[in-house]
């Protein structure tokens, strides 16, 4: 948490985004540098770490099959719980960090499941095995570790990791089920068999963040607390926006926010691809073997 900025410190922290300077000598849409690690829990079927500054995330997937739903039949289904560490920083303790923990699970699950007319970047009927009997259900789960600012993207490109490390046991029906009866089926045992999981409609997020009259991207902890509003926009690899986040109380221009998203597509094909980059880099460090 940042405490004890004085006024000439805001003003400087302010005034040097609005002439396009930063602390840490960024440009206004540059992205600091991050780190990618995969299969860092061995009990999921594929998880990540990925630190950028210091904010540090861990993601996992865990898949288990279950009835599908009777309103989806020919779908899995897909969860989504982050928790923010009470020790990553003084306003995750009790009430502020469950609040985050919410509001960060709400903004992924937007993002990568609902239908903004692109459909959801989960193909869900791809977790079917029976149709209406059998499918898998993902739960995703993400731990803040410590924080710097911009979470949101940050557990957004963890995610995306950790899906690009989940394998889903190959299962062999073993006998046909009758409408009213359950399916016999077999899970192997065999590490090596296998599907990996689809992750090219997976988005990255870009949080776009108001500070004066000037927006930035992926700001800092003490950047953060001078914005006045901040929108967060998921972009997949297509240009398509799957999703958009609005915090703070500061309204913005019709004009300004579709200037946002303009920004947020054109950083996004940079992102995209270094985060492309991080994870084959970490798969061909072993990551995924450990």
């Amino acid at each position: 948490m940042v405490v004890g900025l004085s006024a000439a410190e805001r003003r400087y922290l302010t005034d040097g985004i609005a002439q396009g300077l930063r602390n840490d000598g960024r440009g206004l849409y540059d992205f600091r540098a991050f780190s990618v690690e995969l299969a860092i829990i061995p009990q999921a079927n594929g998880s990540a770490r990925v630190r950028l500054g210091a904010t540090d995330v861990i993601t996992s997937v865990k898949a288990e099959l279950g009835r599908p739903q009777a309103s989806r039949p020919s779908q899995g289904r897909v969860e989504i719980n982050i928790e923010c560490s009470s020790t990553a920083a003084p306003q995750f303790e009790g009430r502020g960090g469950e609040d985050l923990s919410l509001e960060l699970s709400r903004a992924l699950y937007r993002s990568l499941l609902c239908n903004n007319g692109t459909g959801p970047a989960i193909d869900l009927s791809a977790l079917t095995v029976i149709e209406g009997k059998l499918c898998w259900n993902l739960f995703i789960d993400g731990l803040v570790l410590s924080s710097d600012g911009n979470l949101l993207d940050v557990l957004a490109i963890a995610v995306k990791a950790a899906l690009s490390n989940t394998g889903i046991p190959k299962v062999e029906v073993t006998s046909a089920a009758a409408a009213e009866q359950e399916a016999d089926f077999e899970i192997s045992d065999n590490p090596d068999d296998f599907s990996g999981f689809d992750v090219s409609h997976v988005p990255v997020i870009i949080t776009l963040t108001k500070v004066g009259r000037t927006y930035i991207v992926d700001a800092t902890e003490e950047e953060e607390s001078q914005m006045s509003s901040a929108i967060s926009i998921a972009v997949n690899s297509a240009g398509h926006v799957c999703g958009i986040t609005k915090r703070g109380g500061a309204g913005l221009d019709p004009s300004v926010l579709l200037d946002m998203i303009s920004v947020a597509k054109e950083v996004s094909k940079s992102l995209l691809s270094t985060v492309d980059a991080e994870i084959m880099a970490a798969e061909s460090r072993g990551d995924d073997q450990m």
